[in-house]
């Protein structure tokens, strides 16, 4: 008698239509485990990437999560501003190796812009400590130069030379576009799948210039060219945040401390990796939902291969009698239905997997520009291969129940079942 092996993929092949629809069902319900998966730790693992080498950030009294994901993630907005005297009293901290000031509130064409120094060029780090570099240009020198993020420089057209208008606010309408002065791009970050990528980067030195002749967000009427701006001198009066490196970790607490009981002004510091964690709390009920619903599609999967098997089963009586009067035992018919159940199992998982990749690779650049999460396309993990495991083996024992309904079927009962 040939093996069970082999006549499992005989009878399989013999029921074309309804393995391939119980093979889609299943890998429906894994590209969807898996996709959901995939995509979860690769956010975290992108959020985690954004902001690295960074003690402390500070912003004015509010939230830590609120401050992380303004200063850090450009969504939302500030509480309020900080006064310029407070940064530089706390950036001449002896413990404090470098600090980069932020001003955020302009846009361009639904980019935020972010006002800073020299030193982000040169402190700035995201990912594993990696520095900010250039696929083109250099940093900005001249009151009116701007450096942008790769996403700006795709989504837009621009290149180095090319000139950009800021809007004043979120909103980048006609009336409130600082349309006098134009900034000139002279350099465009290499991307680095973290918010950097849809900014556009200019002086702070500029964020003052271009606001000369506004008031409370309307623009007086009295607003000065470009040259003769060049012309004056700009020195910040208030900024949105600030970040801070310090020479040791053991002074962060100490220094948080200090700045979180500060009298002249009302600030909060934070740690960017606890804030982080925080973020991650709240986000984990939606976390778990997810996981919960990939779990009964994978579930209704299994069922429906159930339904399939049962279903079958009951056409296929005679042909487990003729097996019978052949010489196959009842356990032979009992380990070829289980047998069955798992080769389905196994390709679905299989067609699962690899359909996983194709979308993944389809949604990468959507999900990168939509969203600023980078999905790769890495090895499948320990823990994805633990799921895909548990898959299989809810596979075989969801076998075990037509295998047992074959294995009472008699001899007589087969032989004698009406057609």
């Amino acid at each position: 008698m040939k093996t069970t092996a082999h006549l499992a993929w005989k009878s399989l092949t013999n029921r074309k239509a309804t393995a391939i629809l119980t093979i889609l069902t299943v890998a429906i319900s894994v590209i969807l485990l898996m996709g959901v998966e995939r995509i979860r730790t690769q956010a975290k693992s992108s959020f985690a990437n954004t902001i690295s080498s960074t003690d402390l950030i500070v912003g004015a009294r509010s939230g830590s999560v609120n401050l992380l994901l303004y200063s850090v993630f450009r969504i939302g907005n500030a509480t309020a501003n900080i006064d310029w005297k407070s940064f530089e009293e706390f950036s001449q901290e002896r413990s404090v190796e470098w600090a980069i000031p932020i001003s955020l509130g302009d846009s361009h064409k639904g980019f935020r812009v972010m006002g800073t120094n020299q030193d982000y060029f040169s402190y700035f780090r995201y990912g594993k400590k990696q520095p900010l570099e250039f696929s083109q240009g250099k940093p900005f020198e001249s009151l009116f130069e701007t450096v942008i993020g790769s996403d700006v420089a795709k989504e837009l057209g621009y290149k180095v030379g090319s000139e950009i208008i800021i809007a004043h606010g979120i909103s980048d309408v006609a009336f409130s576009r600082h349309d006098n002065i134009p900034f000139k791009v002279v350099g465009i970050f290499e991307p680095t799948g973290t918010p950097v990528d849809k900014t556009v980067h200019v002086s702070l030195q500029a964020i003052e210039a271009i606001h000369v002749g506004w008031e409370s967000g309307a623009n007086l009427g009295n607003n000065p060219d470009a040259e003769s701006l060049k012309e004056r001198e700009f020195h910040p009066k208030q900024i949105t945040a600030f970040m801070l490196g310090l020479k040791s970790k053991i002074h962060t607490f100490a220094l948080q401390r200090k700045i979180n009981t500060y009298r002249k002004e009302p600030l909060s510091a934070i740690l960017p990796g606890i804030a982080l964690h925080e973020l991650w709390g709240m986000m984990s009920v939606a976390e778990k939902a997810l996981m919960a619903v990939s779990g009964f599609v994978v579930v209704a999967g299994l069922l429906g291969m159930l339904s399939s098997l049962l279903t079958s089963l009951q056409e296929r009586r005679r042909e487990m009698a003729i097996l019978r009067a052949m010489g196959a035992r009842p356990r032979h018919i009992f380990i070829l239905l289980i047998s069955e159940a798992s080769v389905l199992t196994f390709v679905g998982i299989v067609t699962g997997v690899l359909g996983m990749y194709f979308l993944l690779a389809i949604a990468q650049p959507i999900i990168q520009q939509l969203y600023g999460v980078n999905v790769e396309l890495s090895m499948i993990s320990a823990y994805e291969w633990m799921l895909l495991g548990l898959v299989q083996l809810a596979g075989i024992i969801i076998g075990f129940i037509p295998a047992f309904s074959a294995y009472r079927q008699s001899l007589a009962d087969g032989m004698t079942i009406r057609i």
